[in-house]
């Protein structure tokens, strides 16, 4: 017995820790004694190293290189990405891939290099493999981007699963973005980031790390150009980065460092080369087109843990209403639900619920159901009964179920990885539908069980089906959540064919986009709570999962009126754009905070309603092209270090740059402004970049910026789409794209090209097409010309 769980025991049953002490004590120590029976003991180790090589075996696309104690297959994809894996690994069976093996380059050819070693040559990138092991991953012109040193197994003597390290090495002015949902990004700096989804169990801020979205992607950008490395393992592991350093011209620059140590899974990697846009559109052909989230979607979410009746929830639809604040969907939290059980409601608080959501979608508001995946374990609860029916709940290695402890007390949960459990629960959500419900949010989808001590999770020695090759949740625990929405996903598709589903979630893995997108989670309320909101969304979008969004205002506590308004006006410019807060925390109606913060708010409402065209062409260009609406302001120059660097501004799409406030009592801020010419949006005055110019940001708003000659699609004065053309610099052209959308259907509509072209006072636009040129057939406004 540890003597500090003991310790804790006493404490929490003594704190009656959140309403549930001695049940979660209870569930500590039996997963402890779950995992003392269920996992492998480790023993002794062996280490191991590939070798020297012995010989080859040319095939499609590059190769088999056979070493004393190891193999590595290396394979150029025909869209340019390289996979290589050891030990034979090859890229299936994939989580994270979308589709079978992607087809291999015929012209990719396995060659002899100096020093006995090998490399592959392929147009967009050459791969060389050096006698030892390493190998490196260059550009077409030679540069070395990337450098991973021979890998190290250490394998138990008597069998088992082999943990194993990579260490990398990068330019000394490379810069890290990525691994998943980071609160102290977007630009990842030296320091240890933990591959393990985790509920934190309290509000989190910039300093806590790992949080509910952790994946093995990093984007690495440098002088030379730019990368992203995938290492296909759902396994709990570390990244360890450090920054390199440059020898001021001395020649004695420090390489930058990355060092990926595993527990266990097939040592497999995937490398893509070339600007931020084409690399993150081959790794949307890897790993699936990210969801198109339905319109409405795309406009202000209302939600909060504590519309604990149909009475306040049309209490807060009216107050919106009465006010003249747009509100496009409100969200039921687990207090809607009959003793917090999933798939259900409480009839006393909510006696008309399908009523009330057609009433509410009368007025074009949406509602949004929680949905958790842990079922109260209950005989007479019908989940549970009709999950037992196809034995679709997680089990130890002693056949037990395996239980843990939600908000509905003890609980099983569902082994998402069967595909038979996926289609069960899948079905599940007919009865969502029943009841209105437009969409659905998923939550406590690590999967979290309450534990007074040891991580807030199932045991590791929990059995999973894994698509039929078994295992345990070790290998499980990071794919549960996508599972999950998978689950969820292809169940809509089915039961709704005609509308496209609405899903986001708190947890997930690589090639989570396909389903849905997610949300910050539980973020601390404070300034730094406000900018963790942003570096999670820009780390996120560089990941490939483009929709995503903080709980404007903080989910505990009560924001300053200040806070919670500059929230609100960042929030207004970001993908998933969602007001939240916790039971216990201050409210987050905008007219709660006084006149003057309900004015600004509504300014900020307004504008995200007449963008609401631009954010659905965003939408449609992410489907089609992997890239995120909100990107770093490097996206289009990612050699300029000034950019690499800059981690308070974003630019939505290519058209806008947003500088949020992100600190209290400001009224003016720097902003940092890429090549070309740029108009304040509100003022219309013209900047040349590359600069950074001071601007004034009273708190009636966040500078806004427009690229010139872009063409943003907007609502126009009538409520129809117009074109707002920003004036192109004289002997400048520009243009943009516009995607209209028929709000929810599977229609992909083409993708319209517009031209705009300065010919003396006037700026002329008009719409290319196939057999040439046509007047626009949208009304255009044109801006920025004085």
């Amino acid at each position: 017995m540890d003597g500090r769980d003991l310790v804790r025991s006493v404490s929490v049953v003594g704190a009656g820790w959140a309403g549930r002490g001695l049940r979660t004590v209870r569930a500590a120590w039996r997963r402890r004694r779950i995992d003392a029976a269920g996992l492998p003991r480790r023993g002794a180790e062996r280490a191991r190293v590939p070798g020297q090589v012995e010989d080859v075996e040319p095939g499609p696309g590059g190769g088999l290189i056979r070493f004393g104690r190891s193999e590595l297959r290396i394979t150029v994809a025909l869209n340019g990405a390289v996979f290589w894996g050891w030990d034979g690994a090859g890229p299936q069976p994939s989580y994270a891939l979308a589709a079978s093996r992607p087809e291999p380059d015929p012209r990719a050819v396995l060659e002899p290099d100096k020093d006995g070693g090998w490399r592959v040559v392929a147009e967009r990138v050459t791969v060389t493999v050096s006698r030892h092991g390493a190998v490196e991953v260059c550009t077409p012109g030679g540069v070395t981007l990337r450098r991973d040193l021979p890998p190290r197994w250490w394998e138990p003597v008597g069998g088992g699963t082999a943990r194993w390290m990579q260490r990398s090495e990068v330019a000394a002015d490379a810069r890290f973005f990525g691994l998943g949902g980071r609160a102290s990004g977007p630009r990842l700096r030296d320091g240890t980031y933990r591959l393990w989804n985790t509920d934190p169990g309290r509000a989190f801020g910039p300093g806590d790390d790992p949080l509910y979205v952790t994946m093995p992607v990093q984007l690495v950008v440098a002088d030379a150009g730019t990368h992203l490395v995938f290492h296909d393992t759902t396994w709990d592991g570390t990244v360890v980065l450090r920054e390199g350093e440059e020898g001021a011209g001395s020649g004695h620059d420090r390489a930058g460092r990355c060092e990926l140590r595993m527990d266990g899974g097939p040592l497999r990697c995937w490398v893509i080369v070339g600007t931020p846009a084409r690399v993150l559109h081959t790794w949307a052909s890897l790993t699936g087109a990210p969801a198109l989230p339905p319109a409405w979607a795309l406009g202000h979410q209302h939600a909060r843990w504590g519309f604990g009746s149909e009475q306040e929830v049309r209490r807060i639809v009216a107050g919106y209403q009465e006010r003249g604040l747009p509100l496009d969907a409100v969200h039921l939290d687990i207090d809607h639900y009959d003793d917090h059980q999933v798939f259900t409601v409480d009839r006393e608080r909510f006696p008309k619920l399908p009523q009330l959501a057609e009433e509410l979608r009368r007025d074009g508001v949406r509602l949004v159901s929680i949905v958790d995946p842990a079922v109260k374990a209950a005989p007479g609860n019908a989940v549970y009964d009709s999950g037992s029916a196809v034995d679709a709940f997680v089990r130890d290695a002693s056949g037990r179920t395996v239980r843990g402890v939600v908000w509905a007390g003890e609980s099983v949960y569902p082994d998402f990885t069967h595909a038979r459990v996926r289609k069960w629960w899948g079905g599940l959500y007919e009865e969502r539908l029943r009841q209105g419900f437009a969409g659905f949010w998923h939550d406590m989808n690590e999967p979290t069980s309450f534990n007074a001590f040891g991580e807030l999770t199932l045991p590791r020695s929990a059995r999973h089906a894994l698509e039929g090759r078994g295992g345990d949740h070790r290998e499980a625990h990071n794919v549960y959540a996508l599972c999950m929405a998978r689950a969820g996903y292809e169940g809509l598709r089915e039961l709704s064919p005609g509308e496209r589903p609405f899903l986001f979630s708190r947890s997930g893995w690589a090639g989570m986009q396909r389903y849905g997108g997610t949300w910050s989670g539980d973020v601390a309320t404070g300034w730094p709570g406000l900018r963790a909101s942003l570096s999670l969304v820009l780390g996120l979008g560089l990941c490939g999962v483009p929709y995503s969004g903080p709980d404007v205002g903080g989910f505990d506590g009560s924001p300053s009126a200040e806070l919670y308004l500059r929230w609100f006006q960042l929030g207004a410019y970001l993908p998933l754009f969602r007001t939240h807060a916790s039971l216990r925390a201050g409210r987050r109606e905008p007219w709660e905070f006084g006149a003057e913060v309900l004015d600004h708010a509504r300014v900020a409402l307004l504008e995200r309603r007449r963008l609401l065209p631009y954010f659905m062409t965003l939408a449609h260009l992410a489907r089609r092209t992997g890239a995120p609406y909100v990107r770093p302001l490097w996206w289009g120059a990612p050699e300029d270090r000034a950019l690499r660097d800059c981690e308070d501004t974003f630019l939505l799409g290519d058209a806008l740059l947003v500088a949020p406030v992100l600190d209290p009592g400001a009224d003016r801020r720097a902003v940092q402004l890429p090549r070309g010419r740029w108009y304040d949006t509100v003022t219309e005055e013209a900047y040349e970049g590359p600069a950074q110019v001071l601007v004034d940001a009273p708190l009636s708003r966040i500078p806004v910026f427009a690229r010139a000659g872009a063409v943003v699609p907007a609502r126009g004065a009538d409520g129809g789409l117009e074109l707002e053309v920003w004036a192109p610099a004289r002997g400048r052209t520009g243009g943009g794209l516009v995607v209209p959308d028929a709000g929810g259907a599977w229609d992909e509509p083409e993708i319209e090209r517009y031209v705009a072209r300065r010919q003396g006072p006037r700026v002329v636009v008009t719409r290319g097409r196939e057999d040439g040129s046509a007047e626009p057939p949208y009304p255009v406004r044109v801006r920025g010309l004085g």
